[in-house]
């Protein structure tokens, strides 16, 4: 099935200040996928995204294997779609 899906997500781990929201930014629009992405106060990073579940994982796959990026852990919850969203962005 390929319909749209949202997931807010949230990144810990050291994941600001090592180009995070760049790889974002540029591997959702590489995949299609709409949202935004923005660092938190506490040191994470949360971004919502909207895309099929396919393109998300590859998404996240990509924010993954970048260069200085470390994980330690993701929290995603779904959430509703929304319509008519147009690019993906970072949020400050």
């Amino acid at each position: 099935m390929n319909s749209k899906v949202r997931y807010s997500i949230s990144f810990y781990g050291d994941v600001q200040g090592v180009g995070f929201r760049y790889t974002a930014c540029h591997a959702a629009s590489a995949y299609g996928c709409t949202g935004w992405v923005r660092n938190e106060d506490d040191g994470s990073v949360t971004m919502e995204i909207q895309g099929t579940v396919a393109e998300i994982d590859r998404v996240i796959e990509k924010i993954e294997r970048g260069r200085f990026i470390s994980i330690e852990r993701i929290d995603k919850k779904s959430i509703p779609v929304l319509d008519n969203e147009w690019g993906f962005d970072t949020k400050w």
